[in-house]
């Protein structure tokens, strides 16, 4: 995990952070759905996410892209379930290649420590149901499963919680 920096995304990085997301999220089959169309969307639209959180991108030593993710705040057009005092982890992805490395940790541990710099006293997040890989690594920085703030997305996909206290 040493060879990795993690930041905000420089504007001509946006596109590919949005290309990255969605390669993510197909190589695991979790835009086959009624809802994987409007996500690709969502998903691919770095720039909007620049506009209305933190893009973060997780950079290798050679320059290569391997994960982005997003900080967003209260009130922000992306947040999803957080509230006052909190900040909420969006779309954390890994590229293919570079899993297996450290990278959604790395990418994890900046937006804890983002948020706690800005403030916030708890992250929130909420993931599909079966994206059981990424709910062991929360799990192991952890955070704890929140099960009274789990919802349905409109297509009928269960999104579990999870918090951290910060």
């Amino acid at each position: 995990m040493s060879d990795i920096v993690v930041r905000p995304a420089r504007p001509e990085e946006w596109s590919a952070a949005g290309e990255l997301t969605v390669a993510a999220y197909r190589a695991n089959g979790y835009l086959d759905d009624a809802d994987g169309k409007a996500y690709t969307r969502s998903l691919r639209d770095a720039a909007r996410r620049a506009e209305h959180g933190t893009l973060l991108v997780a950079v290798a030593a050679d320059g290569d892209l391997v994960g982005t993710a997003t900080l967003v705040e209260p009130g922000s057009v992306l947040a999803e379930m957080c509230g006052d005092g909190e900040a909420e982890l969006r779309m954390v992805a890994v590229a293919p290649h570079a899993r297996g490395r450290g990278v959604g940790e790395a990418l994890t541990r900046a937006a804890l420590d983002l948020a706690a710099e800005r403030g916030a006293t708890r992250m929130v997040l909420c993931s599909l149901d079966i994206m059981t890989t990424a709910h062991r690594l929360y799990e192991r920085l952890g955070f704890q499963r929140v099960p009274a703030r789990d919802w349905y997305t409109d297509g009928g996909l269960l999104l579990v919680a999870f918090t951290k206290e910060l």
